[in-house]
């Protein structure tokens, strides 16, 4: 283990961030102990941190000493925050030309060549697709259906499987009706930019009960000024024709269907249950219904995957042309379910060679997802990361012109508030005036959302009071 012995309490997390960034595999424990004593174990790497300085200062120290004493450099340098772009967004909106900015970024974060670059393209291509966005008397939607068909083992979304709760679905519902009714009435005047309804996996309600929650929304808001109403379709297994077009008939402008990979042994693998034809017959089904703005998803580092298996994905991707692909870069922790899955497989034989080696994004594997998206005309529009995310990389979404996601702007930027209904979800209330944010939120499990679904109405109350 890896233990940073630090005299306050302070900077903790973007030390341990910084740690892991460079040491994947190992576990990291950041210890406060006043007198400089502590307990250390037969093998553990002892690092004792000066946290006097400022947090940039001692950001750039530990990088500095982790860089020299690993030969790494890091493609994101000593950034531990997840939206890099709002700091060039930031520093666009301050008049600074690019060469300031690049120069900005390299000499304060240490960031590479090439994600400086993406990170100041993505910021003006944010800025042109945000232009009309009403920020200061505008937000947006989002609803949440907690509901799958099976959870996917590397998931962290709030999510229950659709067959034990499928009895309750329509009581679910009336609750997000009381949650739109309080939007209704305490957002009168204000301009809905876009609706997002996601999960879990919004497809697992039946066509009558997507006809009846979208027509909620429609009776309900002034939907007059919507720019985009996307509905995560994202497992093939939840989609059919007849929901497609009763999508369709409502509204939707915009919906994924994501394979993750295009390999059916890590679809089994990872807990998806559905095969890549059944992946290919769900997205050419979506065009025929006529939808005209198809989001799919891969994931980058998926356990035992190689460079060819993001080669083959890309290539099988390209043939079906959709309008916005998001290469994501696979978070996992240890002690996640899938990373216990894993482990329980290699000890029985199933799979050799340790579990966390084989779970790796590489910087060929982010080229080829890169290339390959460019190659089918798609630009990269928006860029976030998490904590642990392999290689330490980042997720990129890539658009056709006129095709980006919106939404996925809005709250990966935290630009504008966006008002989120049922469990699991987080209520963003942002002041223009001087960037400050506050968050309420909805209990995660169903039947206490439901059973509390005053109490989550009232936090928005008081949230936006």
């Amino acid at each position: 283990m890896i233990k940073i012995i630090t005299t306050e309490d302070k900077y903790g997390y973007d030390i341990h961030s910084l740690f892991k960034a460079f040491f994947p595999s190992e576990d990291v424990k950041v210890i406060v102990s006043s007198d400089g004593k502590y307990e250390a174990d037969e093998g553990d790497k002892i690092y004792d941190i000066d946290v006097s300085v400022s947090k940039n200062d001692l950001k750039k120290n530990i990088y500095r000493m982790l860089s020299l004493e690993t030969k790494r450099e890091l493609p994101w340098g000593n950034l531990t925050g997840i939206r890099p772009t709002r700091i060039v967004m930031n520093l666009i909106e301050q008049d600074m030309s690019d060469e300031e900015i690049f120069k900005y970024m390299k000499d304060n974060y240490y960031t590479s060549d090439e994600k400086t670059a993406l990170s100041l393209s993505i910021a003006h291509r944010e800025k042109e697709i945000l232009k009309n966005i009403d920020y200061d008397n505008g937000y947006s939607l989002y609803i949440g259906i907690p509901f799958c068909p099976t959870t996917c083992l590397y998931c962290s979304f709030t999510s229950y499987p659709i067959c034990s709760y499928a009895d309750i679905v329509d009581d679910y519902l009336e609750c997000i009706m009381k949650e739109i009714d309080y939007v209704s009435e305490n957002f009168k005047g204000k301009t809905l930019d876009t609706i997002y309804v996601g999960g879990g996996t919004p497809t697992t309600l039946l066509p009558e009960q997507i006809e009846r929650l979208l027509g909620y929304v429609y009776d309900k808001l002034d939907v007059s000024k919507v720019k985009e109403l996307t509905v995560e379709s994202g497992r093939p297994d939840s989609i059919t024709r007849e929901k497609l077009a009763t999508m369709k008939k409502m509204g939707v402008t915009r919906i994924s269907v994501n394979p993750q990979t295009m390999r059916d042994k890590t679809l089994e693998l990872i807990g998806r249950r559905h095969t890549v034809s059944q992946l290919v017959d769900s997205y050419n089904m979506a065009r025929e219904e006529g939808f005209d703005n198809i989001n799919m998803d891969i994931i980058l580092g998926l356990p035992y995957e190689t460079a060819d298996d993001v080669r083959y994905t890309m290539e099988e991707i390209k043939k079906l042309a959709p309008d916005d692909l998001t290469v994501h870069s696979l978070a996992i922790k240890r002690g996640s379910k899938l990373a216990e899955v894993l482990k329980q497989k290699e000890l029985k034989g199933e799979q050799k060679g340790d579990v966390f080696s084989s779970i790796k994004n590489t910087e060929e594997m982010m080229k080829i997802a890169s290339e390959g998206a460019l190659s089918m005309g798609l630009t990269p529009y928006y860029l976030y990361r998490q904590k642990n995310i392999s290689g330490n990389f980042e997720n990129t979404g890539y658009a056709r012109p006129g095709k980006a996601g919106i939404y996925n702007i809005l709250i990966n930027e935290e630009v504008q508030s966006i008002v989120a209904l049922g469990a699991g979800t987080v209520t963003k209330r942002v002041y223009g005036y001087d960037g400050r944010i506050e968050r309420c939120d909805n209990v995660k499990d169903v039947k206490l959302y439901m059973s509390q679904i005053d109490e989550m109405i009232q936090r928005k109350k008081d949230l936006f009071s």
